[in-house]
């Protein structure tokens, strides 16, 4: 198996950036390979399954893969581990994952080879080796340096008070994402949230309560997020920025709506706020068709970081 995965790459190289071979070949190679295998088209906002061949379908039998790949993940593995994915891909990690796929225990790894003529990740392999985590001694240590290689990352990305992604990863997703909506001319939604009077909550009961507080009000808007390839960052001290492939302002807002909704029935006491006695949000909505923009996703991201939250929701 591991020379059939050898020349599936070499193969799978030739499909992206070479000549040698035609894609009518390597689908059939493909074809035949017994570990379960899909090809994500990483140029599209949604992650199309451009290929899943038999070994997929026969152990996720009805699934479509018509999808788009995070939603699928959603559905077969469930939403906390469809995001860790999802997370990895929008980043291009190589990653690994243990995951739970239809009763039995698989290793899902993500290779993201580029393509030679362009130095672009334009497709993802995504593979799932039965029993991974059992594999052979080269198996493992590559697994294990995989897995540091991710964690060291992380610190780079990661928001160490809230474990959200930070300002300079959004920015950096949401810089792909534009360049990927101004392309394909598809809209992307951003929404601002702000925790309402944090600055009276932090000289009420401390920085350390503060921090809690922050993380709560971050993993409530997490847990809200639609799909699983939505983001969500802490970008400065109160502020949280999620971002969405959604298009149309009135869904938009009803999703912001809830997310305050959510936020608020924390009950997390705030005798100090303008409001409400608890803590609550306001937000601000951006719906961008970038084709049409005359300013950058940068810029947006400034601008929206800058301007005041139009509405204060929650209040008492």
């Amino acid at each position: 198996m591991g020379r059939k995965l050898l020349f599936f790459g070499w193969f799978l190289c030739s499909f992206l950036g070479m000549d040698r071979l035609s894609k009518h070949h390597l689908l059939q190679v493909l074809t035949d390979i017994g570990e379960p295998l899909l090809i994500v088209s990483l140029d599209k906002p949604d992650w199309p399954i451009v290929f899943s061949n038999e070994a997929f379908a026969s152990i996720a039998k009805d699934e479509a893969t018509s999808e788009g790949f995070a939603d699928l993940m959603d559905r077969l593995l469930g939403r906390e581990m469809a995001i860790e994915i999802s997370d990895a891909l929008r980043a291009r990690h190589a990653s690994s994952f243990a995951v739970d796929f239809v009763g039995r225990e698989y290793m899902l790894t993500l290779k993201l080879p580029t393509d030679e003529d362009s130095g672009d990740t334009r497709y993802c392999a995504v593979s799932f080796r039965r029993g991974g985590a059992q594999g052979s001694v080269p198996g493992v240590a590559a697994q294990h340096s995989l897995l540091k290689s991710k964690r060291t990352q992380d610190l780079k990305r990661d928001d160490v008070v809230t474990g959200l992604l930070n300002e300079l990863a959004l920015r950096e997703l949401f810089g792909h994402d534009w360049a990927v909506a101004q392309r394909e001319q598809t809209t992307l939604s951003v929404v601002l949230f702000q925790v309402q009077d944090f600055p009276a909550y932090v000289h009420t009961f401390g920085r350390h309560a503060s921090d809690a507080c922050l993380r709560k009000v971050g993993q409530a808007i997490r847990r809200c997020l639609r799909r699983a390839s939505d983001v969500v960052a802490r970008v400065d001290d109160d502020k949280f920025v999620v971002l969405s492939h959604a298009s149309e302002a009135t869904g938009v807002t009803s999703f912001a709506e809830r997310i305050a909704d959510n936020v608020r029935e924390l009950g997390l006491h705030h005798p100090k706020s303008s409001s409400a006695r608890f803590v609550t949000l306001a937000f601000d909505i951006e719906v961008a068709t970038p084709a049409s923009e005359n300013r950058s996703a940068d810029e947006l991201l400034d601008d929206l970081i800058a301007g005041h939250a139009i509405e204060h929701y929650g209040a008492a």
